[in-house]
């Protein structure tokens, strides 16, 4: 038997985690199906999910190890680079917190 790790966040600071034993040669398919996810949160789609297994996606049919943890990720519903383009733009001129203190002869921004 192997003991994994099933973590699902529905909204943000909310964690679903579950750890249980799953036999040999179980897939992350198997392990999500044999977990209470798919009771606890009836209208998710948790096939339509990229899975990954410590921070790295895999595919469904990988074959788990011990103590691997299956997370399921939710997608961005911001990109990143748009949400730091936003940041910098609140934080006001360039003469003023980050970009405040430059060293003499450097670049202005970096």
């Amino acid at each position: 038997m192997l003991q994994v790790t099933v973590a699902y966040s529905p909204a943000p600071r909310q964690v679903f985690e579950q750890v249980f034993d799953v036999a040999e040669g179980a897939t992350v398919r198997d392990a999500v199906r044999a977990s209470n996810l798919p009771l606890r949160f009836p209208q998710l789609d948790w096939q339509a999910m990229e899975p990954g297994i410590w921070g790295r996606a895999v595919p469904w049919d990988r074959p788990l190890e011990n103590l691997d943890r299956i997370e399921l990720c939710r997608p961005l519903l911001v990109d990143p680079k748009v949400a730091r383009r936003e940041r910098f733009k609140k934080q006001g001129a360039r003469g003023t917190g980050l970009f405040a203190n430059r060293r003499k002869g450097g670049k202005a921004g970096y």
